[in-house]
């Protein structure tokens, strides 16, 4: 599962607000502010939290799990592109 920390550098890599991403994925602002907030995705219902991976993935995005080696992150696939 992604992490809130994911979701938060996702977002600046994007360059998208938190409402940018609520639209993205049919989700409602407070639903990505409990996303974000303390105890992160796991406060999400499992639903929610894939419709976001897959809003930014769609956009560009790249989660990279976490292995022995290093923590859990993100990159773009693609160049930055106006989404």
């Amino acid at each position: 599962m992604i992490t809130k920390a994911q979701l938060r550098a996702a977002r600046g890599l994007l360059g998208w607000s938190q409402e940018r991403l609520a639209k993205s994925s049919q989700l409602g602002i407070a639903t990505i502010k409990r996303m974000e907030g303390e105890r992160g995705p796991l406060r999400s219902s499992a639903e929610n939290v894939l419709k976001v991976q897959q809003a930014m993935e769609d956009a560009g995005i790249f989660f990279i799990e976490q292995n022995e080696d290093a923590g859990p992150g993100v990159r773009l696939k693609d160049p930055i592109r106006d989404n």
